[in-house]
């Protein structure tokens, strides 16, 4: 079937490094939305493409994006360019969608003509890694709201303010929003900055951000630093970038971490940051943070 003949829906759009066990659950949420018109596409930040059955109710399509630091912006962009949908849902492949996430959001970007957020609850990583057998609802019981996000109850949508709102972990836009944007910056690599960055984007083209009731997803654990000391240079390289453009700075929790920790000399109201020294193993090590943490 041709794509004239056939489009979906929407297109769901996630990256993956090294993540199968997530990716799977992913897989298994999509499986059991309640709107089954949709493609996903997977950008594989690996050499090796990721595991995907061949029997699944939609069709998947996986390219490869190289890069030694994570290629996030670099990835997105390629998924959107990949999709065939004009509904674009961007989900972390740490997250498992509520049965109903896709289907709301393809009404509520109808309805609202915003970039939608979805909320994302946080699941400890004392759960078996394999949640493929497990419930949405069984799942979500174990799972923790972040208390810097609206719980969100019912339907619709309501507007968000703060453009720096959006998260890269679930949202959804319309391809003419993301491409009034300029899709991500690429001269974003590695960890932090680059969906901050788009925020930015989406705001001087006029593109609102909104919440979107009933698309719940669930966060998938992972190994996490908090701070993150083993991003260190990918957070300072984005950051300064992020100054460099807009003229503020983003990611400030963590430069106030690393002021705290004696590695930068920075505040919110100077240009630069001077490198005192770089964490060490056993800084890093520190960090890291037992499974029952479910966020930082």
């Amino acid at each position: 079937m041709t794509n004239a003949e056939h489009r979906p829906a929407a297109s769901v759009l996630t990256l993956v490094r090294g993540r199968q066990a997530h990716l799977d659950a992913l897989i298994e949420g999509l499986k059991k939305q309640t709107c089954l018109n949709i493609e996903l596409v997977i950008a594989s930040m690996q050499p090796e493409p990721p595991v995907v059955s061949s029997f699944l109710p939609f069709p998947v399509s996986i390219i490869y994006v190289p890069g030694a630091r994570l290629p996030l912006a670099a990835a997105r962009n390629a998924t959107a360019a990949q999709a065939r949908s004009d509904r674009l849902i961007f989900l972390d492949v740490d997250c498992i969608p509520s049965p109903t996430l896709v289907e709301s959001y393809i009404e509520q970007l109808h309805a609202s003509g915003c970039c939608l957020l979805g909320e994302v609850r946080y699941l400890p990583g004392t759960l078996p890694q394999d949640k493929t057998g497990l419930s949405f609802s069984d799942l979500a019981a174990h799972a923790k709201p972040h208390p810097a996000r609206p719980c969100l109850q019912g339907e619709g949508w309501f507007h968000e303010p703060d453009p720096r709102a959006l998260w890269g972990l679930s949202f959804a836009v319309t391809r003419s929003q993301y491409q009034r944007a300029g899709g991500m910056d690429e001269e974003y690599l590695g960890y932090g900055g680059e969906e901050t960055d788009f925020a930015e984007q989406l705001a001087a083209a006029s593109v609102r951000l909104a919440w979107c009731g009933n698309a719940l997803a669930l966060h998938q654990h992972h190994p996490m630093h908090s701070p993150p000391l083993d991003r260190f240079d990918d957070i300072l390289g984005n950051a300064i970038r992020f100054h460099d453009k807009w003229g503020s700075w983003c990611m400030e929790y963590w430069l106030d971490y690393f002021v705290d920790y004696g590695l930068i000399e920075w505040s919110s109201t100077t240009a630069s940051i001077k490198v005192i020294r770089q964490p060490t193993q056993a800084d890093i090590q520190a960090c890291l943070q037992p499974p029952e943490v479910a966020f930082a």
